[in-house]
Parts: structure tokens; C-alpha cells; sequence
């Protein structure tokens, strides 16, 4: 809590630590371990990212938070940075999982394997530090439709809200593939939130990957774009419309790309609503309004010209502790938007909203 406002971080990340992939992989894919250089049997979990991106991110990481980092992100050092923050619960996602869950030509049982390794090491080591303050979000292994149901039970069963997805496609398929629907009515049916998260530098098809480089243009495509086309993948191809209780988040993007993203998808529906009537029989507007949450981000200085547009309802914060773009203090620069708005607005923003996305519902 900070200046009277309580905090729920939606988007925190843990630092996994190397030898969890030896230690909780089945044992018929050990040999499939990612090595202490992130590689899986020698070739890199990423592309297209530079020895000064990497030596850079690990100077700004220090810098934040020298505690933190001197401890290899463990459990006590996050909940410590947590209330050096202000913040109250934090739910947390992965750093090196968002790249090792997301190379194309791994078989799926392999990647599965890695999803399981990593729900369980956070379920039964990391969180399990303090479960009050420390909230999982459960991977999901998209490369195999026919087994995400089972990891979506497995998931509830521990008591967790959210299970979290990259936007790419997956071995040649978007997020409305018809073989990902029984993964979607899960999820409805369990109240399960389901989280969109960007990684640059993936060895999925991403946006501006085959165009650029440097982590500059990356960085900067990746996240908005990729979250743009999942949005409209998700109402164009009527997973919105089909599962109207669902609720889905999208993270680390930014909110600025949102009303006129809205406002394009409108005006294409009101156009050509002929074309997908289908599956698309509300204005896009209205699925995000009735089914979404979209984090913002602590610099965004349009935030009540959005807010006036789309309202504050579906607004959710979002710290990206402890990676090279996050900034100690992200939290107390959000507090001071009080000036900007209302008291009762930020702490929606704050607390309200993602209590509402996660389902938090036993959390004053």
C-alpha cells in the first residue's frame, strides 16, 4: 500500500533460476534441459538479440534492484521489492519461460514438458514463499491443443485465477483455431483468467521480426502489435462471441494503441459486418468493454483522454518488475496521476480492476 492506495501488480515476473529445468523436467526429456547460457541442445532459445542488449539489461536490472539481483531474484528478495514498492499482490508471470514455451519447432510433448516444469517449481518453490502476496499465473502449452484442458484443471485445482498465452501464432495457428475451443470453454467454466503476453526476441512469427534487428524496432513492434492482432483475432474469429464470460487480458503493450484500435475495428464492422456476421454480432468496441482489461503503462501521459473514450473499468496496472524497462519507481509514479484523476478512478486502476480480472473475490 502506498499514500492509501492498496496495489495488485497484474504483471510481475520471476527470474528463473537455471537448474529448475533439470531438477523438474520428466525425466524422459531431461536431456532437453536448457543449458546456464539458455540454450536447448545448443542452439539459443532466442533471436535476433545482441551481447549489448543483454549486458545492458542485466546493468539496469542491478541498478533497480541490487538486492534483488544479488540474490538471483529469489522469492524473499521479490516479496522485499514488492514492499519497497507498495505493492500488495503481485501476480507473477515468467522471464526465460516466454521464449523457451515459444520455439515453433520444438515438438509439443517437449514444450509441454517445460510447462509442467514451470508451473511446479512456482506452485510448490516460489510462491509458495507467501502465497498471500505471491499469486501464480499457470503456462499453457498452445503447441499441443489436445492437452491444454487437462493443464487448465491442474492449474484451478492449485487455486490459481489466470493461465497466460503468447499472441503469436503457434505451429501455424491463431488464437480462434477451432482446435483451441474446449481450451476456452475451460476457462469460461472455471473463471479463469487468461493473460496475452508479449516476449520480443521469441522464435515465434512476431511482428517486425522480419523486418528489423535491433531490440529498438523490436521492442517497439512486438508488444502494441502483436496485442493488436490478438484482440482482433480473438473477435474476428468469434472466441469473444462464443464465450461471452470470458475474461482476457492484455499486458506489457501499452493502453495508447487501444481507442484507435476500437474505433478502426468499428468502422471496418459497420462496413463490412456482412463478412463476419458470423461470428462478430456486436461492435468489436463492445466485446472489449464486455470481456477485456488492458494494462497501462506508468509514462503513458494520454491516460484520461482514454479514459474519457473508453472508460476505467477495464484498466489494470502493471509494474513489469524486474526486467531492463522497468523502473523502481513505477508505482509511485502511477500515485501521482492522482493529479490527473479522480481518487476513486486510480484505485480501480490500482487494485479494483485486477481484483475483478483474477478473481479475487474473497480480497477486500
Amino acid at each position: 500500500m502506498i499514500n492509501g492506495y492498496k496495489i495488485i501488480d497484474a504483471d510481475s515476473h520471476v527470474i528463473e533460476p537455471p537448474e529448475i529445468w533439470a531438477r523438474y523436467l520428466d525425466s524422459k526429456f531431461k536431456d532437453f534441459a536448457p543449458s546456464r547460457d539458455m540454450k536447448v541442445k545448443g542452439e539459443l532459445i532466442t533471436e535476433k538479440i545482441s551481447l549489448q542488449v543483454q549486458e545492458e539489461g542485466n546493468k539496469q536490472m542491478m541498478q533497480a534492484h541490487p538486492h534483488a539481483y544479488l540474490n538471483r531474484y529469489n522469492p524473499e528478495s521479490h516479496v522485499q521489492a514488492m514492499v519497497q514498492m507498495g505493492i500488495d499482490i503481485a501476480f507473477i508471470y515468467p522471464t526465460c519461460g516466454l521464449w523457451l514455451f515459444a520455439i515453433d519447432t520444438l515438438p509439443a510433448e517437449v514444450v509441454g514438458a517445460f510447462t509442467d516444469a514451470y508451473n511446479t517449481w512456482l506452485y510448490e518453490e516460489f510462491c509458495r514463499y507467501d502465497p498471500e502476496r505471491l499469486k501464480g499465473v499457470g503456462a499453457i502449452n498452445f503447441h499441443d491443443p489436445e492437452k491444454m484442458v487437462k493443464e487448465v484443471h491442474r492449474i484451478a485445482n492449485w487455486g490459481w485465477k489466470a493461465v497466460f498465452l503468447r499472441p503469436n501464432p503457434v505451429k501455424g495457428r491463431i488464437l480462434s483455431d477451432l482446435s483451441y475451443d474446449p481450451f476456452w470453454t475451460a476457462c469460461e467454466e472455471l473463471n479463469i483468467a487468461v493473460s496475452i503476453h508479449e516476449g520480443t526476441h521469441s522464435r515465434l512469427p512476431t511482428t517486425g521480426a522480419d523486418r528489423f534487428n535491433t531490440r529498438f524496432a523490436l521492442h517497439a513492434c512486438s508488444h502494441p502489435m502483436e496485442q493488436m492482432m490478438a484482440l482482433l483475432t480473438l473477435i474476428e474469429g468469434g472466441v469473444l462471441e462464443r464465450h461471452p464470460k470470458l475474461k482476457v487480458g492484455f499486458l506489457e503493450s501499452g493502453c495508447g494503441w487501444l481507442p484507435y484500435w476500437l474505433w478502426r475495428l468499428d468502422e471496418e464492422y459497420k462496413n463490412l459486418y456482412w463478412e463476419v456476421k458470423d461470428c462478430v454480432k456486436i461492435l468489436p468496441s463492445e466485446y472489449f468493454r464486455r470481456q477485456c482489461y488492458i494494462a497501462v503503462e506508468r509514462s503513458e501521459p494520454y491516460l484520461s483522454q482514454i479514459i474519457e473514450y473508453i472508460g476505467s473499468d477495464n484498466l489494470i496496472f502493471g509494474s513489469d518488475y524486474p526486467h531492463m524497462d522497468h523502473n523502481p519507481d513505477v508505482v509511485i509514479d502511477m500515485v501521482a496521476f492522482e493529479g490527473q484523476l479522480s481518487k476513486p478512478v486510480l484505485q480501480k486502476i490500482l487494485w479494483y480492476n485486477s481484483k475483478k480480472f483474477y478473481g479475487l473475490i474473497s480480497i477486500e
